[in-house]
């Protein structure tokens, strides 16, 4: 039996009312944020009240999925049934184009490779069920 047969799957996300288009959105290859209709300000993560004004009136309006490192740290330990086997990886707050700030992964570069302050796009993983996950990548150079 390999070893790959006795890794625990990591979590899946926890999916409600107020985080379901966030969740398909990323099903579909697509990041959208929530725009409060009251005052125009940009949120992440998705919840029910703007954490500005307090208004419930929200729109669903779509991002460019690029953005800069803000901050970053090497996990080179976690214990969760699930991560326990990823480590290293890198944790980091991108700060996207709109100016609103995500908690995610940086992937597809080495962590010593890793900067604040570099240029990182969007990358998608499926999860299923027409959900999936968001990661971000250095940002490849145009040719």
């Amino acid at each position: 039996m390999s070893q790959q047969a006795n890794v625990p799957s990591r979590p899946r996300p926890r999916i409600d009312e107020e985080s379901r288009p966030w969740w398909e959105a990323l099903g579909r290859r697509e990041l959208y944020l929530q725009r409060c209709l009251e005052c125009g300000a940009l949120r992440w993560y998705p919840r029910a009240l703007c954490p500005e004004c307090l208004c419930d009136r929200t729109q669903w309006v779509r991002a460019s999925g690029r953005g800069k490192v803000y901050s970053l740290t090497t996990v080179h330990q976690n214990q969760t049934p699930g991560f326990a086997g990823a480590t290293p990886y890198l944790l980091a707050y991108v700060e996207l184009e709109e100016g609103v700030r995500i908690l995610t992964n940086v992937v597809n570069c080495r962590p010593e490779e890793a900067t604040i302050g570099a240029s990182v796009e969007a990358v998608f993983q499926d999860i299923g069920n027409q959900t999936g996950l968001l990661s971000f990548q250095p940002t490849r150079q145009q040719a």
